[in-house]
């Protein structure tokens, strides 16, 4: 059974050796996302698996995309499992590859099966969110791309699995979102879990959204607030 979550995105930034000149613009959501893969951890899952979507070059290290930061993981990944390995780094986990255009019932279909692969286990879904947002954003700026994301930030803020699994795969291809299919296998392994939200965050740095947060069961073990926060 599900009993903890979080949401991250992927940006190769989030590495600090990456990051370069943009570091510091950074900070924020790496602390978030670290905060939240530490709550994975403290809910003391029998089974950690990270799920991203098989997107780009598969590698263990940052290779491609500037930087030889390596990662220790048991083969090459695609970059959102890459990113996901670095945050769980010193975690023992699993990996899962959800192709992009696996649609909403297969998706919760998949994340059933994960769910119900141990007793405990916590769920890390790796995923960008509109890459749309303004003119220097990756997809130049399309009028949806805030209206999307606002969607996805309230069901994530709200353990709202049917608004996750609602999100079109043709609509979010449309709009440059990676994370619709790792979060429609989050929705499917979070179904009828009780889950709580905790620290839900977005904000859309060089254009692209980036959604985390957290979700736990009341007996997870996880603290409940995070300082500062």
């Amino acid at each position: 059974m599900l009993v903890a979550a979080a949401v991250c995105p992927h940006p190769p930034l989030l590495v600090p050796e990456l990051a370069s000149g943009a570091s510091a613009e950074m900070d924020d959501v790496r602390e978030r996302c670290r905060w939240a893969v530490a709550q994975l951890a403290a809910a003391h899952p029998d089974l950690l698996v990270v799920v991203g979507a098989d997107l780009g070059p598969r590698s263990a290290s940052f290779v491609p995309w500037g930087v030889d930061v390596a990662v220790d993981v048991p083969e090459p990944l695609p970059l959102p499992l890459l990113v996901g390995a670095w945050l769980s780094r010193g975690h023992v986990r699993s990996f899962a590859a959800v192709s992009p255009e696996l649609d909403a019932a297969d998706c919760s279909a998949l994340g059933a099966e994960l769910a119900a692969a141990a007793d405990r286990v916590a769920l890390l879904a790796m995923g960008n969110g509109s890459a749309c947002h303004t003119e220097k954003a990756p997809g130049y700026l399309d009028p949806r791309a805030a209206a999307y994301d606002e969607r996805v930030a309230a069901a994530l803020a709200e353990v709202d699995t049917a608004g996750l699994l609602a999100l079109e795969p043709a609509e979010a291809e449309g709009l440059l979102v990676a994370g619709r299919a790792p979060w429609q296998v989050l929705a499917g392994a979070a179904s009828g879990a009780d889950l709580t939200p905790e620290q839900p965050f977005f904000s859309a740095p060089y254009g692209v959204g980036y959604h985390v947060v957290t979700w736990r069961r009341g007996d997870s073990g996880v603290t409940s607030a995070k300082t500062g926060r």
